[in-house]
């Protein structure tokens, strides 16, 4: 039956779910954290309000691709469906990003989604056909430990038919549906479009390259252990605001939460009530956002005869061309000039330019998602001077009095590109569209004599498919990848315009538009660098790290900022060092390494423990137990080996790492433990070949630098934040562990 419940409210309200979000966003919640507890504690209580009975899944959890470990606590609770099919799951995770991300957007945007979601659902009275499996899963953040415990470890794992995954790499801008499956999407497409989203945003090009790409969601652990089919909704944009004390709720924009509440309430509905036992399909679509029906789908198996068609209309068309003097020969050739010249400007200068800019402002560097507080003046600035280029690069073409000839080189040059498409990355395959709309506008100039005032008309018309289709890729691949990939929003520019370059044969109209977008790309580019400071509410992320070898007896300060400030040259005076300390480099998401040391007295701060339970040899092997045991507050553990090691048998806390096979490392960290609330130790137990040398170190990591009684560090100004991606604000304690 469905939980008894007291609402006022039937409706996904956007208070509500505010409300649940500046509760857990008061402070970081990391694993380990004060933080993390409170708000675990927090989101029980508000399943329980609702008539669930929420549980803790405590595991230790091993993600042998990341080195990393932890003991999860993952916060479940199921609604009882009234038939006995397959279950489905709402995903997300109650982490925030180790040590100072307030994580509103990710994932604090899901969590509340989900609970307002739920409780909109619940507050309907209909008992579902489906058991609905709620997991706020732990550990996301380390390396999609939660999900890996659940999957691994919980018997609920085995019924699930479909998981609807929520997640964030940003603070705003739509929310994707990114597939997750094994297998082909056509069942999986259909079934979402019947779940009627009101505002569907995706492609199949970001499906196929999602596909060739190393993921990181929870619900990738789903679908590669599990072989569970699922949908993941994200949010981009504002990517500097990502794992930063500035994801606060402040800053969520609230129209990101209320997509990721349509897909919740559309798809919940659904599916719930649907058969989930099967989604398997022989068949994969392309689809992509379309004018006025939301998404334009059609199967893989239509794109060959859609290229065929293009390319027998293409040259039906150049035959007539030439044949009624519409188009010429000499043209033909000379079309190809622009467009190569314009690819190579607007790429080249494009690219040459970022790295300019990086050198004229190199306070960029230290912004590790390589998107910058005025990021989007950069993308509207570097718009413009390509469109200023194309359109001096035109100029002369645009002079022509057969317009049809610019269009050959650009429609030919796009049908090659619609060939190593089909073969290389099917689910671009809507590139052909744009295709059919320049071929229509040929047709036009060669069939037609429209009046000169209504052709730009006309031909904006047909072109407007092929703008809506592709704009938004210029600014989405800069805000995902990063500025650097400004040159690649630039060759889409290019692509997009040569295809419509008949709208703009007027030549007062041309003109008067070119010197517009000249004086605009200047005054982009002056409000870009006018707001390339750092303020309040764009916070310069700053590090500073205490290394010390307990070993040599040796200490040192660390930065991994390229440009110094108030906060780090308290440190960092003209006697530091640039470069890094090798032995004190701990692992990061963009393997960042520090970029000024300096020495400083050694504070013989306490250590960890190492305790030998086991050293024996057995035949060929060597079997060690031992037990790392902090004294005092500790988040993490690095296990280090300076020479190839294969552990076999290799179990933390009990848990295998690895069930078939050794766990193999070349040298480096071999194991990165969090740790969780639950840790008090950490027991490694292993075998090697008897004859191997065991050279092995731990780094010992603590986020207390600036709380510590032994340093004296001025706090950072209101206009400064804690770097992330690395570790940052800790103390790092490297020692042998003698074997």
């Amino acid at each position: 039956m469905i939980p008894s419940k007291n609402t006022l409210n039937s409706n996904f309200s956007l208070e509500n779910a505010l409300h649940h979000l500046k509760n857990i966003t008061q402070e970081a919640h990391y694993v380990g954290s004060d933080g993390h507890t409170k708000v675990q504690n927090y989101i029980v209580d508000e399943l329980i309000k609702l008539g669930l009975e929420p549980e803790i899944q405590t595991q230790t959890a091993i993600n042998n691709k990341w080195f990393a470990a932890t003991t999860t606590e993952n916060i479940i609770a199921r609604v009882k469906g009234t038939e006995s099919g397959k279950a489905l799951m709402l995903l997300t995770h109650y982490d925030s990003s180790p040590h100072s991300s307030l994580g509103a957007s990710d994932a604090g945007s899901g969590v509340v989604t989900i609970l307002e979601g739920i409780r909109v659902f619940l507050a309907n009275n209909k008992q579902p056909k489906n058991d609905i499996i709620i997991l706020i899963s732990d550990a996301e953040e380390l390396g999609l430990l939660g999900a890996k415990a659940f999957v691994d470890s919980h018997p609920w794992a085995n019924n699930i038919g479909l998981v609807l995954n929520f997640e964030a790499r940003g603070s705003g801008g739509p929310s994707y549906m990114l597939m997750e499956t094994n297998g082909k999407n056509g069942k999986l497409l259909s079934e979402f479009m019947k779940a009627k989203p009101n505002y569907p945003a995706a492609s199949s090009l970001m499906y196929s390259v999602y596909k060739k790409l190393p993921n990181d969601t929870d619900l990738t652990v789903f679908r590669e252990d599990a072989n569970i089919n699922g949908f993941n909704f994200a949010f981009i944009d504002d990517h500097f605001d990502y794992h930063t004390a500035q994801d606060s709720y402040e800053r969520l924009d609230r129209e990101s939460l209320l997509h990721q509440a349509d897909y919740l309430t559309t798809s919940l509905t659904y599916f719930s009530n649907s058969n989930l036992d099967n989604f398997n399909s022989n068949t994969d679509f392309i689809y992509v956002n379309f004018p006025f029906i939301k998404l334009l789908t059609y199967p893989f198996s239509w794109s060959l005869p859609l290229l065929i068609i293009a390319i027998i209309l293409f040259f039906m068309l150049l035959f007539f061309g030439v044949s009624l003097n519409k188009i010429t020969l000499k043209g033909i050739f000379k079309s190809f000039v622009p467009l190569f010249l314009s690819l190579i400007l607007c790429g080249g200068i494009s690219y040459g330019l970022w790295e300019l800019l990086l050198i004229i402002h190199p306070q960029y560097q230290d912004m590790l998602h390589g998107f910058t507080y005025n990021g989007y003046q950069y993308i509207g600035a570097f718009v413009l001077l390509n469109l200023w280029i194309l359109f001096k690069v035109y100029a002369s073409n645009f002079k022509n009095d057969k317009p049809a000839d610019v269009l050959i080189a650009p429609i030919f040059f796009w049908l090659v590109l619609n060939v190593l498409i089909h073969y290389y990355i099917q689910g671009a395959g809507f590139f052909i569209i744009p295709v059919f709309a320049a071929l229509l506008i040929l047709a036009m100039n060669v069939f037609m004599n429209l009046e000169t005032k209504a052709k730009p008309i006309v031909f904006t018309i047909v072109s407007i498919p092929t703008m809506y289709i592709f704009a938004p890729m210029v600014k989405m691949f800069p805000v995902g990848l990063g500025l650097k990939s400004l040159f690649i929003s630039a060759i889409f520019i290019v692509l997009i315009f040569v295809l419509i370059t008949p709208i703009f044969f007027q030549p007062k109209s041309r003109k008067r538009l070119t010197k517009i977008i000249g004086f605009a790309t200047i005054v982009v580019f002056f409000i870009a660098t006018k707001n390339s400071g750092f303020s309040i509410d764009k916070k310069k992320p700053n590090s500073i790290v205490y290394i010390e070898n307990y070993d040599d007896k040796s200490a040192y300060f660390g930065t991994y900022n390229t440009t110094l400030d108030e906060y780090t040259k308290q440190v960092f005076d003209d006697t530091a060092l640039k470069g890094s300390l090798s032995s004190a480099e701990t692992k990061s998401k963009y393997n960042t390494r520090f970029t000024y040391h300096k020495k400083t007295p050694f504070k013989s701060i306490e250590t960890a423990k190492v305790s030998i339970k086991k050293d024996t040899l057995i035949g060929e092997q060597r079997h060690i137990n031992l037990t790392v045991t902090p004294q005092r507050k500790v988040n993490k553990i690095e296990f280090v080996t300076k020479d190839s090691l294969s552990l076999s048998q290799f179990k933390v806390n009990g848990v295998l790492v690895h069930k078939h096979k050794p766990h193999t490392v070349k040298k480096g960290s071999f194991l990165v433990y969090h740790l969780g609330n639950q840790d008090k130790e950490i027991s490694l137990s292993f075998r090697v070949n008897k004859n191997d040398v065991l050279d092995l170190t731990f780094n010992e990591i603590s986020y207390d630098l600036l709380s510590n009684k032994n340093f004296s560090l001025q706090p950072r100004s209101e206009a400064m934040m804690p770097m992330p991606f690395v570790t940052n604000d800790a103390i790092i304690i490297t020692k042998r562990i003698n074997l």
